[in-house]
C-alpha cells in the first residue's frame, strides 16, 4: 500500500500540503469542498505535486516539512528544481535528485540519492500514568514524530486516560506498539539513545539533545530514544542497552523534568533539521520615503511645540534630534506612517465650535 504527500495550488494563489493513502479520492474531496480544511474557501484547487512513500509516517513527515517551506521553496519543488531547494533550505525529506526535465512533476518520483534517516522512535520504558503517555504523544506530534513504543506500561495498554491528555495526537496513540523489554523494543534500531541526568555506573558517550539530533539526521538507520518511568527514570540495565546517553543541560540544583518535558526537548532539537517550526514567509513592506517620514516628524514637532513641550528653549534642538533619532529607528513603512499621522491628528487640539 502506498501513501502520498501532495501539494495543491488554491484559487487565491496559496498552497496547501497534505498526505493520504488515496490520492485521487482526496483530491476529489478538496475539489468538491467535502473536507473541513482551508481549501474549502479557496476552490478551485489544482494538484501541482505529489510523491508516493512506502509508509504513512514518511508521507506525514514530508507533508509537515513542506508546510514549513517558503513559497519560493514550494515552487522550486513543483518545478523539480532541486538546486534551488538546496539553496533555499538545509535539507529535504524527499529523495534529493535534480530533475532535468521541464515537465510538471505531478506524480513524478525521484530515484537515486538515498533517503535521509527516518525519524527516531520514542520509547517510553515502564511508563506509569496514561496521562503522561498522552502528553508525551502530544509533544511528539508537535514536532513531527509519530512512532511511539511502550515497554511494559504499568497500567496496560490501551489506557483510556491517554487520549484526552494527547489533545488530538490520536495518530500517535493508535499506532503505539507494546513490548515486554527494552531489547525487543529497539531490536530494529541501529542507534539507541538513553535520556538520563544521573550517572548509573555505565561508561558511555554523553551528548546534549542538540548533538544527538545531529547524529540522528546524519545516520543511515533508524534510531530510538529511551525515556524512563516518571518516578525513577531509566534503570542501569536500561541504560546499558543504549550506545549513547542524552543529558539535557539543566539546573544542577533542580534537575527534575517530567516525561512530556523531556520528550519535547529532544523532539524539538530533532525538528530543527526538518523545518517544521518555520513561520510562514511574510513579505515586509519597503520603508517609507524620507519625505513621508519627515512629514510625520514635522506634524509631531508642531503638536509638541504648541503644547509647550520644548522647554527650556535652549534645549529644543537637542530634544528634536533625539526625537528624530527615536522615530527613524523602526524603519516605518508608508502605511505605518499614515497610521501614526492619523493618531497625531486625532490627538491635536480642535478649535471650539462656534
Amino acid at each position: 500500500m502506498s501513501f502520498f504527500a501532495y501539494l495543491l495550488r488554491c484559487a487565491d494563489g496559496s498552497y496547501y500540503a497534505g498526505h493520504t493513502d488515496d490520492l485521487e479520492g482526496r483530491i476529489a474531496q478538496h475539489q468538491t469542498g467535502e473536507l473541513p480544511s482551508c481549501t474549502r474557501e479557496r476552490r478551485p484547487v489544482t494538484l501541482v505535486w505529489s510523491q508516493d512513500f512506502p509508509g504513512r509516517d514518511e508521507a506525514l513527515a514530508a507533508e509537515q516539512q513542506i508546510k514549513g517551506w517558503s513559497r519560493a521553496k514550494k515552487e522550486a519543488l513543483i518545478a523539480g528544481d532541486w538546486q534551488s531547494i538546496r539553496r533555499l533550505g538545509r535539507r529535504s525529506v524527499l529523495r534529493d535528485e535534480a530533475s532535468t526535465g521541464s515537465a510538471s512533476p505531478q506524480g513524478e518520483r525521484w530515484h537515486g540519492a538515498p533517503s535521509p534517516a527516518p525519524p527516531p522512535v520514542i520509547v517510553l520504558v515502564r511508563p506509569q500514568l496514561g496521562e503522561n503517555i498522552g502528553k508525551a504523544a502530544r509533544a511528539m506530534l508537535n514536532f513531527g514524530l509519530t512512532e511511539l513504543r511502550l515497554v511494559a506500561p504499568r497500567d496496560g495498554w490501551p489506557n483510556p486516560q491517554a487520549g484526552p491528555a494527547a489533545s488530538g495526537a490520536d495518530v500517535v496513540l493508535e499506532r503505539a506498539l507494546v513490548y515486554d523489554s527494552v531489547a525487543e523494543a529497539v531490536a530494529d534500531c541501529a542507534d539507541v539513545y538513553a535520556t538520563t541526568v544521573r550517572k548509573r555506573g555505565v561508561t558511555k558517550p554523553v551528548v546534549t539533545p542538540e548533538a544527538a539530533a545531529r547524529a540522528i539526521h546524519a545516520g543511515a538507520g533508524r534510531s530510538a530514544i529511551l525515556f524512563g518511568p516518571e518516578r525513577s527514570g531509566l534503570e542501569t540495565d536500561d541504560v546499558a542497552v543504549a550506545r549513547t546517553i542524552v543529558t539535557v543541560p539543566i539546573n544542577p540544583a533542580f534537575g527534575s523534568l517530567n516525561l512530556a518535558q523531556a520528550v519535547i526537548l529532544v523532539a524539538y532539537e530533532w525538528s530543527k533539521g526538518e523545518a517544521l517550526a518555520s513561520p510562514p514567509e511574510t513579505e515586509l513592506a519597503p520603508p517609507a520615503p524620507q519625505q513621508e517620514l519627515d512629514g510625520m516628524i514635522a506634524q509631531l514637532d508642531a503638536l509638541l511645540d504648541e503644547a509647550g513641550y520644548f522647554f527650556p528653549l535652549d534645549r529644543a534642538p537637542a530634544t528634536r534630534r533625539m526625537l528624530r533619532t527615536m522615530l527613524t529607528k523602526p524603519g516605518w513603512n508608508s502605511q505605518e506612517v499614515r497610521t501614526m499621522r492619523g493618531v497625531l491628528s486625532a490627538l491635536a487640539p480642535r478649535p471650539p465650535r462656534g
